[in-house]
């Protein structure tokens, strides 16, 4: 398969040419030599596919597409933790990053695995999105739209941490000063000054957090201004609806700031009743509407929800490749469920328009028919990968 790292017109490609997994799901032991472009996993439900995918998603900071704890990752059995190994190539050459828990001792970041780019222990596990962006779409997110409104903030907040990688450091710091208020308040403290600290640093944060997200609402919306009207994938219209976000933009920020400050000063008693901090970013609801059809994306059927998230997906992977310069790794996992024939070969050809390396899993080769001869076709079986065989 031909080098697609740059195409003109097109932003330049950075995609996994090696992955290495040791005791990872149940891979013992894995070597994957990959292609640019489209790279198709095949086999039976329980094979392995989505483990793949899971790995790869471990090359991004957080807690991977399935948010499983560190122990289920390692495969049943193993005592040594287990690790992901990947050798990118794109317009900077080559680099290395591992993660994982085996071996688990120095270089541990916060979320409790290890990792290493280029042999050395970064800083951050922030900086590995100065290598790559994944981003994923997977069975679980059929339900975004109708499931609880934490799954569309964290949803959202994938999609500010790929173009701002500062926002992941936002939100553990907004997070730690929550829990140190709501402790506060579960104790019955009446400490003034322990909490005018904590929640000036929360109202710090937190405003931080609401702009950011604000900032990628306004973003996709000039995403699909540029889009055409009639798309194979539905535009997303979508908004924040908090008591911050609804001060977003009209404001200034100090002064945003200083009035969640007061709010959470306040409401000190109702959240002691409650045992927690009942305003704030942790509480804002991502509102999602179907544009052509001007509803609600919850009201949406399932097929059309289906194509609503891959759209807005779409439309972000388009965004941090030109705000990146480099198209982002997407997983795409059982992603022709829901489509027919024609809309398959649409979000194909758009794949490789975005000239990004997008991994694909389902059960049947023939699903993806109209990538023939332009991917990269594996069969996964029993913790094993190899070419298929025509």
């Amino acid at each position: 398969m031909a080098d697609q790292t740059e195409v003109k017109g097109q932003p330049a490609q950075t995609h996994i040419a090696k992955l290495s997994l040791s005791d990872f799901r149940n891979y013992r032991a894995l070597s994957l030599e990959l292609a640019p472009g489209a790279v198709v996993l095949t086999g039976e439900n329980g094979a392995g596919k989505t483990n793949l995918l899971e790995a790869v998603s471990f090359l991004s900071p957080g807690r991977g597409l399935r948010r499983a704890t560190l122990d289920d990752v390692a495969r049943a059995g193993s005592e040594a933790g287990f690790a992901v190994h990947a050798r990118l190539e794109g317009a900077f050459g080559e680099c290395e990053i591992g993660t994982g828990t085996a071996g688990a001792g120095n270089g541990v970041d916060a979320a409790g695995r290890r990792v290493r780019i280029n042999g050395e222990t970064p800083r951050s596990i922030d900086a590995m999105l100065e290598w790559v962006r994944i981003l994923w779409v997977t069975p679980s997110m059929d339900a975004l739209f109708t499931g609880p409104a934490g799954d569309r903030r964290r949803f959202l907040d994938r999609l500010v941490l790929a173009i701002d990688p500062a926002h992941g450091r936002r939100a553990l710091d907004y997070e730690k000063a929550m829990r140190a208020r709501n402790r506060l308040l579960s104790e019955d403290s009446r400490d003034a000054a322990w909490f005018d600290a904590i929640e000036t640093q929360m109202a710090e944060t937190g405003v931080a957090i609401a702009a950011a997200r604000a900032e990628m609402v306004r973003l996709i919306a000039a995403m699909n201004e540029r889009l055409p009207e009639d798309g194979p994938f539905p535009k997303a219209e979508i908004a924040l609806e908090g008591t911050i976000d609804a001060e977003m933009g009209h404001r200034p920020a100090v002064d945003i700031e200083e009035t969640f400050r007061a709010l959470l000063r306040d409401q000190r008693h109702r959240d002691r009743a409650a045992g927690r901090t009942l305003e704030g970013p942790h509480r804002s609801e991502l509102l999602v509407r179907h544009v052509p059809k001007d509803m609600p994306a919850a009201r949406c059927s399932t097929g059309e929800q289906k194509a609503l998230l891959v759209g807005l997906v779409l439309a972000h992977a388009r965004l941090t490749a030109e705000l990146s310069g480099n198209a982002p790794i997407l997983l795409l996992d059982e992603i022709s469920a829901h489509f027919d024939p024609d809309r398959r070969a649409a979000l194909f050809a758009i794949l490789e328009d975005l000239n990004c390396q997008a991994f694909m899993t389902g059960t049947e080769a023939s699903l993806f028919s109209a990538l023939e001869g332009r991917g990269q076709f594996l069969t996964v079986s029993a913790g094993a990968v190899m070419p298929r065989r025509p």
